[in-house]
């Protein structure tokens, strides 16, 4: 098997994409910059984390992971004119770019000194940094299977999933199309924001001629823990999100309600997963007006400790028959934990791992800011279901959703292999 075949090394059009993609890469790159370690051995003594999560396995990682602080998220849109074999080798190239990136080296083996003539393989603005923990997860759109018009691209219709399928619009939904849908998505997580950006940057390098960007986002401290050795962070909004998830030691729970089964299928997905990526704006201006005990009312907890208003500590299960002295629930019908809680959801659990985002202001001042939300699902039916049973959430006068998309995420990768080779046959 050669390189090509197995993905451990950039291909002849890999490289050239980026000579090419001189001007788009430093487009890119304006987002902010981006490391990779010189090496494992000196990462300790640089500035941030050392630690490396393997990329093969059999999840992809940055699913289940132990949430990392920054997300830089990208979608894109496959050209007009690439053929199956491009996108084949696109996805090959990502893979060897991946596998290097994520255990903390160069982009092309340390070619950032190469000839004078060429544009290096790897930007280099930050070389020396260590692995910062950076997952890459990739997923495929629906309209990688068949596009808006139809059109049957790369042979791909009959492999489409039938759970795949773009999300039907929800109460409230105010989408903006820039921010919707896509072909082909990257996760990049990381505790530095240099490492993930700078991972994005390069894979968008490596793109050009086969795929472009349709939309991005950055994000900042993590909205979910995703272990049980991590604190509940906070969202913008100031209060403990995610308490309830799904954390990576709860095995059985992940299997039920994360990884695609045998018997769900089909075979190229199962061990994956299904990703719904949401940005969500927050009325950050008006929720900061609001008196405090209708902030707890409208979420369901209080805001320090993070305890249901029911009573208890954090982690104690919420009571929605409780009642108070006025014989009403102590936790409001309306409330955001009650309507999300797999209680009224037939069960159903998510996996969140979302993150906070700040995108400046705008044309009036306002905070352009709120939460790009993340789920990963067996199913994106689980999803819907629990948004739909939010459409009367006493917090939707604080939010407005204006970006969504779905993505079926494969399997993890098999050493030798390359992302998603079980789709294509």
């Amino acid at each position: 098997m050669t390189d090509d075949e197995s993905g451990r090394g950039l291909s002849r059009r890999g490289l050239l994409g980026l000579a090419g993609a001189g001007a788009a890469g430093l487009a890119l790159g304006g987002a902010g910059g981006a490391a990779v370690a010189a090496g494992i051995a000196g990462a300790a003594a640089a500035n941030g984390t050392s630690t490396v999560y393997p990329f093969h396995g059999e999840h992809q990682a940055g699913i289940s992971t132990p949430a990392q602080d920054r997300l830089h998220f990208a979608v894109f849109d496959v050209d007009a004119g690439a053929s199956r074999d491009d996108l084949i080798q696109l996805l090959k190239d990502w893979t060897a770019a991946a596998r290097r990136m994520t255990a903390g080296d160069e982009v092309g083996g340390g070619a950032v000194d190469g000839s004078p003539l060429a544009p290096p393989d790897d930007t280099g603005e930050a070389l020396g940094l260590p692995a910062s923990g950076l997952t890459l997860t990739f997923g495929f759109g629906p309209t990688l299977f068949t596009s808006a018009e139809g059109d049957d691209r790369f042979g791909l219709a009959d492999r489409r999933p039938p759970e795949l399928e773009a999300l039907p619009r929800f109460r409230g939904d105010a989408l903006v199309p820039q921010l919707t849908g896509g072909d082909l998505c990257i996760q990049a997580c990381a505790d530095d924001p240099q490492v993930a950006v700078h991972a994005i940057r390069n894979l968008s390098r490596i793109a050009f001629g086969t795929a472009s960007l349709r939309w991005s986002q950055l994000g900042f401290g993590r909205t979910s823990s995703t272990s049980t050795s991590q604190a509940t962070p906070r969202n913008l909004f100031g209060f403990k999100d995610g308490t309830a998830n799904v954390k990576a030691e709860e095995q059985s729970a992940l299997a039920e309600n994360v990884w695609v089964g045998a018997k769900q299928g089909p075979e190229w997905m199962v061990g994956g997963s299904y990703l719904v990526a949401r940005k969500i704006r927050m009325v950050i201006e008006s929720w900061d007006r609001t008196r405090l005990e209708e902030q707890e009312r409208v979420i369901g907890r209080s805001k320090g400790e993070g305890a249901p208003l029911s009573g208890g500590t954090e982690f104690t299960e919420p009571d929605f028959t409780r009642k108070g002295a006025t014989d009403a629930p102590l936790i409001d019908r309306d409330a955001h934990v009650r309507l999300a809680h797999p209680d009224v959801n037939d069960g159903i659990r998510l996996l969140r791992r979302g993150y906070n985002y700040v995108d400046g202001n705008d044309s009036l001042g306002r905070l352009d800011a709120g939460l790009f939300f993340l789920s990963y699902q067996s199913d994106p039916a689980h999803f819907v279901t629990v948004q739909r049973s939010l459409a009367s959430d006493a917090l939707n006068e604080y939010l407005k959703h204006v970006g969504s998309a779905v993505f079926a995420i494969p399997a993890g990768v098999a050493e030798g292999a390359w992302i998603g080779r079980e789709l294509f046959g």
